[in-house]
């Protein structure tokens, strides 16, 4: 798998739930906020980019538009990058480029340069830093995990909150060009975490173990040497019911759930309230994401909480769902404060969990190619959702159908989700020990029967030996007390000759060369 396998480390490389883990831990937080804020925290320039190219607001709203689709989209590409390269080196040319765009976006002549900087050559770089951090984060936590994602998470709002005032400061001081140049060098940093994503490597007992099987192996044949080479991008996971489910569900969700944060504001100023108090609602929203995010994460690592994991996203989504429902009833700004706070909690149980249960589905092995794959589905959904959402403002000219829109979406795709999790993977397991009972064809059960023979062997032969040791022992102390004792010894041959020609119940006397005189 060229440098992933550096990654990856040798076999039996446990994760650290630790240690330099946290160092990847703080990495990851600012990567995910990077990835998340950055395409929302530009959209204080748009109004100073309307004036300089003289285009309409639909216009720049275009640049966030492929920000996303880039950061979405070339999870493929990402997935293949890592299995080739690694996470470090992928991670740090992903941070030059984010950087880059930025800086060649502050000399920009028309908004196609800006489309093609910032958009095109910044969100890839976002994109190569983002997927990367989350496989890192994924190998160095294990039971921990759910922890690590929720606080990763969390790098979202509160970039957020940091970058969006950053950017009105620096419009007002510095004017577009000048703030998108201080960006660039602020995106720089991403090469700074990259440098954080040390790859496991083994300790040196198991790298001696490693090399004494590779001995061992040597001697045989040259087949059994040969290993397959690992796929760029593993589309097995196809093959997996649960990552199916996953994928479609998630595509489903991603319709609905970036609508309402892009149009409460449009819709607090809808309903009569000022700019500031309209503005102030994703502040709430955001401050209540930060906190939701890691205590989440909290309550899925617990013992009993972990294994029902799906079924506590799915809760998650239907929340959010339900949410969006209620809300698309409000009528005054306090009703929307009330569903901010709500949407918010929903909305960062998804963030801490959605990446998690991905984790838990395919594993570490196959996580990179199925986080692309799976980021490549949300990435069509994410360019149908808001703008499918406007068009259905623009066309029944009220806000109330486009919450309601989301909010059966979000719900749709949490009971496909739970239903389908229940009915076509749980029902399964259960009924699989009963079909290996009838056929004797199930490969769970025929590797129990199997390890079952193998022990009940290995139980037979130690017990042999040890009967077999116990006979020599006691052949030895008589041999002992037959030469201490020998007239005892005499005594018993003739006894045993004696029996031996006593007739049996036939009348018949048994003779044999060992007992004739």
């Amino acid at each position: 798998m060229g440098g992933a396998a550096v990654d990856m480390g040798p076999g039996g490389v446990k994760a650290p739930d630790g240690g330099w883990g946290w160092a990847v831990l703080t990495g990851c937080f600012v990567i995910t906020g990077f990835s998340y804020a950055f395409p929302k925290a530009i959209s204080v320039f748009f109004k100073e980019l309307t004036r300089e190219f003289g285009v309409g607001y639909s216009d720049t709203a275009w640049i966030s538009s492929i920000l996303l689709a880039m950061l979405y989209g070339t999870g493929p590409l990402c997935s293949v990058l890592v299995n080739r390269f690694g996470c470090r080196p992928v991670m740090m040319v992903g941070g030059i480029f984010a950087s880059l765009g930025m800086i060649l976006a502050s000399f920009s002549t028309s908004i196609i340069h800006i489309y093609l900087t910032t958009g095109v050559i910044t969100g890839l770089g976002l994109a190569l830093n983002f997927q990367p951090s989350l496989i890192m984060l994924n190998r160095y936590f294990s039971e921990k995990r759910p922890l690590a994602n929720g606080l990763s998470a969390a790098g979202s709002p509160v970039a957020l909150c940091c970058l969006s005032p950053l950017g009105q400061v620096l419009q007002y001081n510095y004017g577009w060009r000048g703030g998108f140049l201080i960006l660039g060098g602020i995106l720089l940093n991403c090469c700074v975490c990259a440098a954080l994503m040390k790859p496991l490597v083994a300790p040196k007992s198991l790298q001696a173990n490693g090399k004494a099987q590779d001995e061992e192996e040597g001697a045989e044949s040259v087949e059994k040497k040969k290993k397959p080479k690992a796929k760029l991008l593993d589309f097995s996971v196809f093959k997996d019911t649960g990552f199916v489910i996953y994928a479609v569900a998630a595509s489903i969700m991603v319709l609905g759930l970036f609508v309402p944060p892009v149009f409460i504001v449009s819709y607090a100023k809808e309903l009569g309230n000022e700019d500031t108090k309209s503005a102030l609602l994703l502040s709430i929203l955001g401050f209540i994401d930060i906190f939701a995010r890691p205590t989440c994460g909290v309550i899925a690592g617990l013992k009993w909480v972990r294994p029902c994991c799906v079924y506590l996203f799915s809760f998650a989504m239907l929340f959010n769902g339900i949410t969006d429902l209620i809300g698309s009833q409000a009528k005054d700004y306090t009703t929307l404060v009330v569903f901010c706070i709500f949407f918010g909690l929903s909305y960062g149980m998804v963030g801490a969990l959605q990446f998690e249960v991905l984790m838990a589905i395919v594993g570490t092995q196959k996580f990179s190619s199925a986080l692309g794959l799976v980021l490549l589905m949300e990435a069509v959904a994410v360019l149908v959702g808001p703008p499918g959402a406007g068009r259905l403002l623009d066309a029944t000219k009220n806000y109330m159908y486009i919450f309601l829109l989301a909010g059966s979406e979000v719900v749709l795709s949490a009971v496909v989700l739970g239903t389908c999790t229940y009915f076509c993977i749980r029902k399964k397991k259960s009924s699989a020990p009963a079909h290996s009972l009838e056929d004797g064809t199930a490969m769970g059960d025929a590797k129990t029967e199997f390890n079952d023979e193998e022990e009940k062997g290995a139980r037979e032969e130690r017990e042999m030996e040890t009967m077999k040791k116990a006979e020599r022992e006691l052949k030895e102390e008589e041999e002992e007390e037959d030469e201490n004792e020998p007239g005892s010894a005499t005594v018993d041959s003739q006894e045993v000759e004696k029996f031996l020609k006593e007739p049996d119940h036939k009348g018949d006397t048994v003779v044999t060369p060992e007992t004739c005189l």
